[in-house]
C-alpha cells in the first residue's frame, strides 16, 4: 500500500466497519471485536479486516461466524459512506499478532528466569587463572651465556 489514498481508503473502512460494529450490529454473538488494521489492493477492489476477539475460543469462532453474515450490510454502508465507484469487497481475518506476541513474551521470561538460574548457580569466583596476563619466563631472566634473549650468535669465518 505505497499509494497514500489507498492508505486513507483503508483507514476509513477501518472506522466505518468499527463504528458499525459497535453501533448498528445486533448480532449476539458478536463478542467484545476490535478492528486492529485493514489491508486494501492496489486497485481498492478487495480489502482484509483484521480484528482481535476478548475471550476464549468459542468467542472468537461466534465473532467469525457473526461477521460473515453480516459481510453485506457492512460492505453497503462502506460503499455507501466512500463514494467511490466499486466498494471493495470486505473479508475478515482473526488477527494473529496478540498471540504470537503472547509467545514470545512467555519465551522471554523463560529465557530470563533460565538466565537467573544460570546466574545462581555460577558462583562468585571467575574461570582460569586469578591473574590472566602473561609475565615473562623465569629462564629468559637469567641467561648464562651473557648473550641476550634476542641476540643472534656471531657467524665464525671460513678458512
Amino acid at each position: 500500500m505505497a499509494n497514500p489514498r489507498v492508505r486513507k481508503v483503508a483507514d476509513r473502512i477501518q472506522v466505518i466497519v468499527a463504528e458499525m460494529l459497535e453501533r448498528r450490529i445486533k448480532d449476539p454473538r458478536v463478542g467484545f471485536v476490535t478492528i486492529t488494521d485493514v489491508r486494501v489492493t492496489g486497485d481498492t477492489q478487495q480489502a482484509t479486516v483484521f480484528y482481535t476477539v476478548l475471550g476464549a475460543e468459542t468467542d472468537l469462532a461466534s465473532t467469525a461466524a457473526a461477521l460473515e453474515s453480516a459481510k453485506g450490510l457492512l460492505r453497503s454502508e462502506v460503499a455507501k459512506q466512500l463514494g467511490m465507484r466499486h466498494s471493495p469487497s470486505l473479508t475478515f481475518v482473526p488477527d494473529v499478532v496478540p498471540e504470537n506476541a503472547r509467545q514470545i513474551d512467555e519465551v522471554l521470561a523463560r529465557a530470563k528466569a533460565l538466565d537467573a538460574e544460570a546466574a545462581a548457580q555460577r558462583g562468585a569466583s571467575y574461570a582460569g587463572e586469578p591473574d590472566p596476563y602473561k609475565k615473562p619466563r623465569e629462564d629468559d631472566a637469567a641467561e648464562p651465556s651473557g648473550e641476550g634473549a634476542g641476540a643472534v650468535p656471531a657467524a665464525e669465518p671460513d678458512a
